[in-house]
């Protein structure tokens, strides 16, 4: 101990204290002299009942005292033990004693005997051990200062926190010997202490201390609480401060914190590299001086990866990397660029045996540094002296490393921070896991509605068309947008565009059910309306078979918006439905853009429910744009705001398709949409008189001749001499089933186009069915000739009747004489 130590027989509260404990006074031969009012309340004799008697009448036989008081020496040393004394009520109590010679001016000397019970003695006893061991042996820093606030007493264990020995803090005041410790707080704390009574807790930080290599070198943090020391009086003596080192519960509190914010700023998208950086940020600077990143090069590029270990040789590619310099110092590589490192190298070690790998000091002199010579230069320029590796495995796949290093830091790395890493390592391998196989999922559905989706528009000549597909980000997900442009009979056009609720490969799937069936549907000819209805049972049919299925998508929902229209380029007019879906934006060139009244109708997917069509006039060079509601919806604005820069963006239709679906694209969406865009842009266009004409014909068999004639001669004045024979084959052939099964009029229309078409229409309902007549049968061959000679043919059917219509092609389209 460091100072002085009290003696049991010495201060305040000892149980042979004379103030309080029982003191008597025998002579030599064991005569009392004095009885204190103390030995009467213990041992219950007064006073004058005992002076002058001897001492040995109330001690038991064999006492210790009569032996020690006869046997002492007159060389002022005292004695002491135990002794049985017999209360006045006669019961016999152990008792402690101290005695010790008294000299005066009496010729024989006296003895001062102070007796305790021994069960107070042991008591104070352990007390008294429990103080020096608190003072000389606790870990617990002890320091008494005076009123003044300078040292008196310092116990080891303060001399070991602060590496300042105890003769060193003599004559200075509380605080100052220490470096790195505001002594000036210390003392503020402390003064408030002496004046107010109250005890105050502090928390103390002080900077390395290199002096004792028991301790680490960073910075350390205690734990201080100082206590006024008063006499019995109530005087003030001065203060005890006392000092923990909790240092390591503040390391792992603070690591605690760390894992605990990790999981809130780790993952929080599911990108690849944005989750590798977003763990090196969380290290940097708080664990390390520098931080990499490193997957494997089938990560990256979303390959199927197999459990097992890795071999050295497996490509390596820099994801991340983050340092406490801004220009980065230590990297040799830059994220998206291959990296390797050769044989004995910590990444390398831990990539091979999936195990971390801690590297407390780095050996620059070792013989594997210097087979990257790089990397060694910048080691020994940055003194790097400690590094990890660990290896980023989920679900028992490795898909790369983290290695971490120190060289500004002065400390090295430790199992604790091996640990903290290796969690935090942890937590970013299942995320990256999570990313890369949410990547390879929507890879895998991006494809699918890509194959699905028309890779070029067909030829036809009704309508001029644009469109642009764009994927939501990866955060939500590939959706169901479709667009299409189907060419019908008649030189008309069908335009669709239409939405799947969801995201994902069941969306993108339902997405090319959706489109085929409007295919099938669009070959029948049928009205709009008619035409969202059926595809209206399709979904509902859909739903019901998912519903019924046990598969992971049981639970999804089945739906779609549609928006389909026909436009005749003879007429000019189309005709739009539309089942849940916004109505198009039509630019006129000599008008504002408007959005037409089509009534809305349900969503596909409700059941039950009519849908209505609206027909308008479309001029020559209108433009109208279909789009799915990601364009004009979106988080940061309105949706009014979004239809003010869809008419922006088409305020000018004479402008080329493309630039106007350019504009639409930089002025409506943002750089990662968080839905599917898919919009179409067309330009009508319009057949002119003379490349359509039509006759109107009795049923009478007779005029069958005169429709041949009257088409050759059309023919001729079209340049067309070549298709003569052919033609006049299929109409023969079509007017004369019109004049047989149909009722009339009989009109026969032909329309030159970039083929050429016959139609003939008859107001009968009756469908013709294509068969093959037997060698003897004398009819029943029609619509297999005109099956032969023509491209296409079919049935369509109209509030009037059917029109049945063959198409052949052209050699040289009129549109390409035209320059059109």
């Amino acid at each position: 101990m460091s100072g002085s130590e009290a003696e049991p027989s010495g201060g305040l509260g000892s149980p042979f204290d004379v103030t309080h404990a029982a003191a008597i006074v025998v002579d030599e031969s064991g005569v009392v002299e004095r009885w204190s009012p103390g030995a009467e309340e213990l041992l219950g004799y007064r006073a004058e009942e005992m002076v002058g008697r001897p001492l040995a009448d109330v001690l038991d036989d064999g006492s210790a005292l009569p032996t020690a008081l006869s046997d002492g020496r007159r060389d002022g040393e005292g004695r002491g033990g135990l002794v049985a004394v017999r209360h006045r009520d006669g019961r016999l109590m152990d008792l402690a004693f101290r005695a010790c010679p008294l000299w005066g001016t009496v010729e024989k000397p006296s003895w001062l005997v102070v007796v305790t019970e021994v069960a107070g003695l042991r008591a104070w006893e352990r007390e008294q051990a429990v103080f020096r061991g608190l003072f000389t042996q606790s870990p617990i820093g002890m320091a008494v200062v005076d009123p003044d606030l300078r040292y008196l007493l310092i116990n080891p264990a303060l001399e070991r926190m602060d590496s300042v020995p105890a003769r060193e803090h003599m004559g200075h005041r509380l605080g100052e010997v220490v470096p790195g410790l505001d002594a000036d707080v210390l003392q503020r704390e402390a003064r408030h202490v002496l004046e107010t009574g109250e005890p105050r807790q502090t928390h103390e930080t002080i900077g390395p201390v290199r002096a004792d290599p028991s301790f680490p070198r960073h910075n350390r943090v205690r734990s201080g609480s100082s206590y006024r020391l008063e006499d019995a009086s109530g005087e003030v003596l001065g203060l005890c401060h006392t000092v923990l080192d909790v240092t390591s519960h503040y390391r792992a509190r603070q690591r605690l914190a760390l894992v605990n914010e990790a999981s809130g700023s780790i993952g929080t998208t599911l990108d690849l590299d944005r989750t590798a950086q977003e763990l090196a940020e969380v290290l940097v600077p708080r664990v390390a001086d520098f931080v990499s990143v490193d997957l494997l090069d089938a990560v990256v590029r979303m390959r199927e990866l197999r459990p097992g270990p890795v071999s050295a040789t497996e490509p390596l590619r820099r994801v991340a990397h983050r340092s406490l310099q801004e220009d980065l110092p230590e990297a040799v590589v830059e994220p998206g660029e291959p990296t390797s490192y050769p044989e004995g190298w910590a990444p390398i070690e831990c990539l091979v045996s999936g195990r971390p790998v801690l590297r407390a000091v780095v050996d620059l002199s070792a013989r594997w540094i210097a087979q990257d010579p790089v990397r060694e230069a910048r080691m020994r320029e940055l003194g790097m002296h400690s590094a990890m590796a660990v290896p980023l495995r989920a679900r028992g796949i490795t898909m790369g490393v983290a290695t971490v290093v120190r060289w500004k830091n002065p400390d090295p790395f430790d199992e604790d921070d091996l640990l903290l890493v290796e969690e935090l390592g942890a937590r970013a391998a299942v995320c990256i896991d999570n990313a890369r196989r949410f990547a390879h999922e929507h890879n895998a559905a991006l494809t699918l509605q890509r194959s699905l989706l028309p890779r070029d528009l067909p030829e036809q000549s009704a309508v001029e068309a644009a469109y642009r597909y764009l994927p939501a980000d990866m955060q939500a997900g590939v959706g169901g947008d479709w667009f299409d442009v189907i060419p019908l009979s008649g030189a008309r056009v069908a335009m669709v565009v239409g939405d799947v609720v969801g995201h994902g490969l069941h969306a993108a799937a339902t997405m090319g059910r959706l489109r085929t069936a409007v295919h099938t549907l669009a070959d029948l000819d049928l009205p709009p309306d008619e035409l969202l209805a059926h595809l209206d049972d399709l979904v509902v049919r859909l739903s019901e078979e998912v519903e019924e299925a046990e598969s992971p998508h049981s639970g999804d929902v089945i739906g779609a918006t549609c928006l389909y229209a026909v436009y005749d380029p003879i007429s000019r007019r189309a005709t739009f439905a539309r089942a849940g879906h916004p109505s198009p934006a039509i630019a006129h060139l000599e008008a504002p853009v408007e959005l037409p009244d089509i009534p809305a109708g349900p969503p596909l997917g409700l059941g039950g429910l009519p849908f209505e069509s609206a027909e308008m006039e479309l001029p020559e060079g209108s433009v109208v744009a279909f789009f799915t509601d990601g364009l004009i919806e979106a988080a940061d604005r309105d949706v009014d705001v979004g239809f003010e820069r869809l008419f922006f963006a088409l305020a000018h239709p004479d402008r080329p398709l493309e630039e106007i679906s350019d504009t639409m694209v930089r002025t409506l969406l943002p750089d990662r949409p968080s839905d599917d865009v898919a919009f179409l842009v067309v330009r009508t266009r319009a057949l002119g008189s003379d490349d359509v004409i039509s006759w109107d014909l009795p049923a009478d068999p007779a005029v069958v001749a005169e429709a041949r004639h009257r088409t050759g001669r059309q023919l001729a004045a079209w340049g067309l001499d070549d298709s003569v024979f052919t033609t006049e084959l299929i109409v023969s052939e079509l007017v004369t089933n019109a004049v047989r099964y149909g009722a009339g009029p009989i009109r026969l229309r032909l329309i030159r186009d970039r083929n050429l078409i016959c139609e003939v229409s008859d107001c009968s309902n009756t469908s013709p069915h294509l068969q093959r007549a037997r060698g003897m049968d004398e009819g029943g061959r029609g619509l297999f000739l005109v099956a032969q000679c023509a491209a296409r043919w079919g049935t369509r059917y109209t509030p009037e009747g059917k029109t049945i219509w063959a198409e052949q092609p052209l050699t040289r389209a009129p549109w390409a004489a035209r320059g059109r």
